[in-house]
C-alpha cells in the first residue's frame, strides 16, 4: 500500500500515512493522462483568433485591368489573397475548441496522475494545513522547509489560498476540483490531511 509523509506547518516530518490503494496505487495509464491533458488545454482556449477573408477586406471592388490583351495574368480584385493587403485564405474565425471525454476516462486519468505522484514520493500530507493570517512570506517559508518550488496545494483554507497566489509555480485547489493537468504540471502534490480524506471519499 502506498504511503506518504505527514508534515506540520513548520515543515517538520511527524509521521507517515497510508494512502488509498484504489486512488494512489494503480498502474498509471499514460495514454489516458495524455488525452485528458489535451482535452483540458483545448477547453482552456479562448478561440477568439480572427482574420479577414477577401470578402471582408476593404477595397478591391474594381477590376484592376481588363481580362485580355495586357499579357498579364487575369485578376478580378486587388484584395485577392495573392495581393498585398489582400484577404487571408481560410481565415481563422472565433470558435469553440471545447470537447468532452467520458467520465470514466477522466476518473482513470486522475487516479493515474495521483498514483504516479505517489510512486515518485511526491505526495506530501500536511496535518492542519492552515494559517491565521494572510502572509505570503510565512507560506513561502513552509515551502522552503519541505523543499518545494513548484507545487499543487490542495486546501480549502482561504488564508492559505490568498497567501500562495502570489508565489510563482504554486497552484491551489479545493479537494473536489483537482485536475490532471495541475497534478502533472506540479513537482509536488501537497494536500491537507482533511482534504486527503475528501479525495479518497469522492474519487474512490
Amino acid at each position: 500500500m502506498p504511503k506518504a509523509n505527514v508534515y506540520d506547518m513548520a515543515g517538520k516530518k511527524k509521521s507517515s500515512v497510508e494512502l488509498s490503494e484504489a486512488i494512489f496505487g494503480i498502474e498509471p495509464n499514460v495514454s489516458v493522462m495524455h488525452d485528458v491533458v489535451k482535452n483540458h488545454l483545448a477547453n482552456c482556449r479562448q478561440g477568439t483568433q480572427s482574420a479577414l477573408t477577401r470578402a471582408e477586406v476593404s477595397g478591391g471592388g474594381r477590376k484592376p485591368w481588363r481580362q485580355k490583351g495586357t499579357g498579364r495574368a487575369r485578376q478580378g480584385s486587388t484584395r485577392a489573397p495573392q495581393w498585398t493587403h489582400g484577404g487571408i485564405v481560410f481565415a481563422p474565425k472565433p470558435r469553440s475548441y471545447r470537447y468532452t471525454l467520458n467520465k470514466k476516462v477522466r476518473r482513470l486519468a486522475l487516479k493515474s496522475a495521483l498514483s504516479a505522484k505517489a510512486a515518485e514520493g511526491k505526495v506530501l500530507v500536511v496535518d492542519g494545513l492552515g494559517m491565521d493570517e494572510i502572509k505570503t512570506k510565512t507560506f513561502q517559508q513552509f515551502l522552503n522547509a519541505v523543499d518545494s518550488k513548484k507545487a499543487l496545494v490542495v486546501t480549502s483554507c482561504p488564508n492559505v489560498v490568498k497567501s500562495a497566489r502570489n508565489i510563482p509555480g504554486v497552484v491551489t485547489s479545493p479537494a473536489n476540483l483537482i485536475n490532471v493537468y495541475d497534478i502533472l504540471n506540479a513537482n509536488e502534490f501537497i494536500v491537507d490531511k482533511a482534504a486527503l480524506a475528501v479525495i479518497e471519499e469522492v474519487f474512490a
